[in-house]
C-alpha cells in the first residue's frame, strides 16, 4: 500500500535528522545534498514525481533549517501578515484582504522549535514561566508570539512583515494614502521642526508612514531611533543611532526599558528623538523630550482619533507620574505640534484621515483643530472613493519662520 505524501516527507525528514553528525557544522548545500540522496531512494520506492520531488526537497529542507511551513510566507513580499492559531490554523493578509493557508505544521512540537528558533536569534527567551515575548526576523519582520498558559488554543505567532525596500512618502502618495498636497505640506513641517505624533489603529500603518516621514529629515542632522523592536529603515541619515529596547532573559541580563532608552538618548546630544511607539510610562519621558530642545521629534501611538490621541496620552502619563492633570495637559500643547491620524477603510485600503493642530489649552483640555480631513464620496468596484479637505491653515509658523521655509 503506497504511503502519502506527509508520511513521505516525515520518513525523510527523520532519516536525515538521524544521518546528521552534530559534531561538526553541516554547511546547508550539505544538507541539501543529504536530502536530495534520501529523496531520491523514496522517489524510486514510492513513484514520486518530478514536481513532488522538488517540493519534498524544499519542505525538508526548511524544516530543518529555515521556519518550517512559515519560511515560504516570510519569503513572499506579497504577504504582509502571518497569523498562526496553533498548528492547524495558519491565516495570511495580502492586499489587505485575509485568507486561510493551505498548510500547518506538522505537530505542536515543531511549531514551538520554531518558535524557539526565532526568538533565540533575538537573544530572547519564551517558555511557561516567561509566555509572552516580542522578536524579529532576519528581514526585520516583527514577531509576536503568545504560548501556554496564557494561549489556550496552542502557541500564538503574529508576524508582521514589512517591504524589503522602505516605503517612502512617494509610494503611500502612489497607492493613495495620502495627496501630493499634503505630502508637500508635511515635508516643511518636517524640515521645519515640528513635533509630531501619528495615531492610528492596530494596522493603519502608523510605522510606515513614521518611516516615510523621516526622509524629509535633513540629512546633516543625528537622530536617535528608539524602538521596542528595531522596524524602521532610516536610510539617509548618516548620523545616525539605533536603540532597541531589551526584555530580561535567564541569563540575568537586565531589562532595558524604552523608559531608559529616552533618558539615556538626551545624553547623546540628539537633534531629534524618534520613538517607534509609545504605549505606557514612557509617554511623559517622550514629551518632555519635545519641551527640551529637541525639535522635529516623532513617535506613533494607538488611538481612534486625533482628540483620543491626546487623551490617551495624559493617561499613559499618569501611568509613569503623578502630576496634577493641568500640568500634564500643559506639558502636551506646548510640546506637540501635530497629530496625523491614519485608518484602515472597510476595503483595507490605509488613509491619511486627518491633520489636527495642538493649539494650546482652551478651558483647561488640549484644543485641536483640524487642518485636513479626508472625506468620502462614494464607493466603486468595492474601492472606497474619497478626496483631502483644508479647512483650517496652519496657526504656529514660528518653527516656518525660523527655518526660512515659506508655506
Amino acid at each position: 500500500m503506497r504511503r502519502s505524501y506527509e508520511e513521505i516527507r516525515e520518513t525523510v525528514h527523520e532519516r536525515i535528522l538521524s544521518g546528521i553528525d552534530y559534531s561538526i557544522e553541516l554547511a546547508d548545500e550539505e544538507i541539501l545534498r543529504l536530502i536530495d540522496e534520501e529523496t531520491m531512494r523514496c522517489a524510486g520506492e514510492e513513484q514520486l514525481t518530478l514536481s513532488q520531488m522538488r517540493t519534498l526537497r524544499q519542505e525538508v529542507f526548511y524544516s530543518i533549517r529555515k521556519l518550517d511551513v512559515l519560511q515560504e510566507l516570510v519569503d513572499d513580499p506579497g504577504i504582509t501578515e502571518i497569523m498562526i492559531n496553533g498548528t492547524e490554523n495558519i491565516f495570511i493578509e495580502r492586499n489587505g484582504r485575509t485568507t486561510r493557508y493551505g498548510q500547518h505544521f506538522t505537530s505542536r512540537q515543531k511549531l514551538e522549535d520554531v518558535i524557539q528558533t526565532i526568538v533565540s536569534s533575538c537573544n530572547r527567551v519564551v517558555n511557561e514561566a516567561s509566555p509572552i515575548v516580542d522578536a524579529r526576523l532576519e528581514n526585520g519582520a516583527r514577531v509576536n508570539v503568545v504560548m501556554a498558559p496564557v494561549a489556550l488554543n496552542g502557541p500564538i505567532v503574529t508576524i508582521r512583515r514589512f517591504p524589503d525596500k522602505p516605503i517612502g512618502m512617494d509610494d503611500l502618495i502612489r497607492f493613495g494614502s495620502l495627496s501630493t498636497e499634503i505630502a508637500d505640506f508635511l515635508k516643511k513641517l518636517v524640515a521645519a521642526g515640528y513635533n509630531i505624533f501619528i495615531s492610528g489603529g492596530t494596522g493603519s500603518g502608523k510605522t510606515t508612514f513614521l518611516n516615510a516621514l523621516s526622509d524629509f529629515i535633513p540629512k546633516t542632522e543625528r537622530i536617535i531611533t528608539i524602538e521596542d523592536n528595531a522596524e524602521l529603515q532610516i536610510l539617509h541619515i548618516p548620523n545616525l543611532v539605533r536603540l532597541e529596547a531589551r526584555n530580561a532573559n535567564i541569563e540575568g541580563c537586565v531589562p532595558i526599558s524604552i523608559r531608559d532608552l529616552i533618558r539615556s538618548s538626551l545624553r547623546m546630544r540628539p537633534d531629534r528623538i524618534i520613538v517607534g511607539e509609545v504605549r505606557g510610562a514612557e509617554a511623559i519621558d517622550m514629551i518632555q523630550a519635545m519641551n527640551t530642545g529637541h525639535d522635529g521629534s516623532m513617535s506613533t501611538g494607538h488611538a481612534n482619533s486625533a482628540s483620543d490621541m491626546i487623551s490617551r496620552l495624559e493617561t499613559m502619563i499618569l501611568m509613569g507620574m503623578e502630576l496634577p492633570m493641568p500640568a500634564i495637559r500643559g506639558q502636551l500643547a506646548s510640546g506637540i505640534d501635530l497629530i496625523i491620524h491614519l485608518g484602515r477603510l472597510r476595503d483595507g485600503s490605509r488613509k491619511l484621515l486627518e491633520i489636527a493642530e495642538v493649539r494650546g489649552m482652551e478651558e483647561g483640555r488640549v484644543k485641536l483643530c483640524s487642518l485636513c480631513c479626508y472625506e468620502e464620496t462614494g464607493e466603486k468596484n468595492g474601492k472606497v472613493l474619497g478626496t483631502w479637505r483644508f479647512q483650517e491653515t496652519l496657526r504656529n509658523k514660528e518653527k516656518l519662520l525660523r527655518a526660512g521655509i515659506a508655506l
